[in-house]
């Protein structure tokens, strides 16, 4: 296995992690209707669902742009390297969003977007 389908791996995870920090230790968490819980959280609880929210919508650009770059030959370190900058960037992503800081928060967004789109272009 690559390091980049490693990373695919990981970023597929990133999702269900977040979702287990916006549920734990929660006394009052209702797993018949999770969904409706989870809307009426604040803080960073409600911060955790919505990076959930967020990483699963990355999540298919992301592992698409692996994968075209990887069947179109790619140079395969720098499919790797981009690869590890989705996954470092999307663990700040969520590290800033648990801890509130938007403008953080916001950049490594743009980083983890940034390295996405560099895998198409690398595919192209």
């Amino acid at each position: 296995m690559t390091m980049a389908y490693l990373a695919v791996l990981v970023a597929g995870v990133l999702p269900v992690v977040c979702a287990g920090i916006a549920k734990a230790g929660w006394k009052g968490y209702d797993n018949r209707d999770p969904r409706a819980w989870l809307a009426k959280q604040t803080g960073f609880r409600a911060r955790a669902n919505a990076a959930q929210s967020n990483s699963f919508e990355a999540f298919p650009f992301f592992a698409v742009g692996v994968a075209l770059a990887t069947l179109t030959q790619a140079d395969a370190q720098t499919v790797n390297l981009l690869a590890l900058v989705f996954v470092a960037s999307r663990l700040a992503y969520i590290a800033c969003y648990l801890a509130d800081k938007a403008s953080a928060r916001s950049l490594f967004w743009a980083l983890g977007y940034g390295a996405t789109i560099w895998l198409y272009v690398l595919a192209v």
